[in-house]
């Protein structure tokens, strides 16, 4: 079967073979779309949450609830994106702690796109309520860009020089390549 040369090929962005599921650490950058500034403004320096960005960072929080063998670490929300880090943690390591139990809802073992499927699910869900019924900011057909970025953890390393990162995006607001309004 022949494909259309006009039309547009994504390039996949995962690493190819590699297993989503397994023990690690995993850094990830989730963008609305179209780069739209929706939760929030960032001021000297600082990002100041909106109502919306408040809901995106609660949801970020949920992710352990829904995913026991996941962790998150370091995490910031800005105004159109978020960049996270989460821990797959081995799947059943916990048991001694408590042998049997189950959390209602738990997906132990889920590769790290369903779980960015699922924090994108409920905040959009949550977010169309909202521009409902407290008039947020509509938008055109999806919050969140099909896509996000990872990157696989390597070592401590690249972990520390990862949460730094995060902890000073909002202070490099105008340099950011996701910034729209950027000088």
């Amino acid at each position: 079967m022949t494909g259309n040369p006009d039309t547009h090929h994504r390039r996949a962005l995962r690493l190819s073979g590699y297993d989503y599921s397994a023990a690690g650490a995993y850094f990830v950058t989730i963008c609305t779309q179209d780069r739209r500034c929706l939760f929030g403004d960032i001021s000297g320096g600082q990002m100041l949450l909106n109502e919306a960005g408040i809901m995106v960072k609660k949801w970020w929080y949920e992710l352990h609830n829904k995913y026991s063998h996941c962790t998150t670490d370091g995490f910031v929300v800005m105004p159109n994106h978020v960049h996270g880090i989460i821990i797959m943690n081995p799947v059943g390591a916990d048991l001694r702690v408590c042998p049997g139990v189950q959390k209602k809802g738990e997906h132990a073992g889920s590769p790290l796109p369903n779980i960015i499927q699922w924090f994108k699910t409920m905040t959009t869900n949550e977010y169309m309520r909202h521009v409902k019924a407290n008039q947020w900011l509509p938008f055109s057909g999806r919050l969140w860009q099909r896509n996000y970025y990872e990157h696989v953890v390597r070592n401590d390393d690249d972990l520390s020089s990862i949460r730094e990162y995060i902890i000073n995006n909002p202070l490099k607001w105008d340099l950011d390549a996701e910034n729209p309004g950027k000088t």
